[in-house]
């Protein structure tokens, strides 16, 4: 079985084996992620298991071309950020892999997507091209194949009208957008929704000052009168997602994992649950880095789940994870 073949059936049992494997075949492939692994010494014939794997700082996807292998992408995902910052590059080979990873992830969490109507509240994202979160709720959207399905950018009245039909007829509802703009919404158009999953994806964008994530909750609590708020955990860097029901606790699929390594000694990393930055995992990653050095501090729990507490210091504002706890 080829490599690309076993990252989708990976499970607890071999996930190890599978990361090694992806881990010799990237570093004989990737000049830039060869290149890390050399300067900091890693002898590569050495690597036993995943805390032994190199984590490539995820810097790298701004200042280089991160890719395993020499091929023409079918499309390039653009980080957001400031006016001030450089945004990264993920050059993405087969659409198709980040397609079958989203939507086998999404249908694990939630189930099919033909059963929802799923609206997309992103205008920041909109606003600029190349967005991986655009494409995957785009996608979305178009496989529930509801008629009220779509993307709002500015109609919050339209899309408060569009919730109450919703509601009004029991129909469940994804109701996914960026921070700010939930919160717009929310002050502006409250109502107590019964039927409809609110999922946040982190963010201000510099429209409104930073809150901790248990303020943003209850404001979103509060507004729309439901139990929970739900998150998702992606980053341009990424072709998988980790998602949250509550409490901003996240779980990932069997193809991606997050451990920790030190603040202090990002060299060390361990596979253990415990505090630290968030190191990713992601095998869906065949044809760039699956191995991701973050800037997320978090903590990661024994049965793998993982929280994101906050960010590093002097590191770039992102939109996946603008939160602090």
């Amino acid at each position: 079985m080829q490599l690309k073949d076993k990252i989708f059936l990976v499970d607890e049992g071999n996930f190890g084996a599978v990361a090694r494997e992806l881990f010799r075949y990237q570093y004989e492939h990737n000049r830039v992620y060869r290149s890390y692994v050399q300067a900091i010494r890693c002898d590569a014939d050495r690597i036993s298991k995943i805390a032994d794997i190199p984590f490539l700082p995820i810097r790298f996807f701004k200042t280089h071309t991160v890719t395993t292998t020499d091929f023409q992408p079918e499309v390039f995902f653009e980080s957001s950020g400031t006016t001030a910052t450089v945004n990264s590059r993920h050059w993405v080979k087969e659409t198709g892999l980040y397609t079958q990873s989203f939507m086998q992830t999404f249908t694990r969490f939630y189930g099919p997507v033909e059963e929802f109507c799923v609206l997309g509240l992103l205008p920041s994202y909109l606003e600029r091209g190349n967005s991986s979160l655009v494409f995957m709720v785009d996608h979305l959207i178009r496989e529930s194949r509801h008629p009220q399905s779509g993307f709002y950018l500015n109609e919050l009245e339209t899309l408060a009208a569009t919730l109450a039909g919703l509601e009004s007829r029991g129909q469940k509802t994804l109701l996914i957008g960026v921070t700010y703009a939930l919160l717009d919404f929310a002050r502006l158009f409250p109502q107590k929704l019964k039927h409809t999953i609110i999922m946040e994806t982190g963010g201000m964008k510099g429209r409104r000052r930073e809150l901790i994530r248990a303020e943003v909750h209850d404001l979103l609590r509060d507004g729309f009168g439901v139990p929970e708020i739900h998150s998702e955990y992606g980053m341009t860097e990424l072709l998988s997602q980790a998602y949250s029901k509550g409490e901003g606790i996240f779980q990932t699929p069997p193809w991606m994992r997050a451990v920790i390594r030190e603040e202090d000694d990002p060299l060390s990393v361990s596979a253990k649950a415990g505090k630290g930055v968030l190191n990713i995992i992601d095998l869906a990653n065949i044809h760039s880095c699956a191995f991701i050095a973050t800037d997320d501090l978090g903590q990661v729990y024994e049965n793998g789940s993982f929280e994101v507490l906050g960010r590093m210091d002097n590191a770039d504002i992102r939109g996946c994870s603008l939160l602090a706890l």
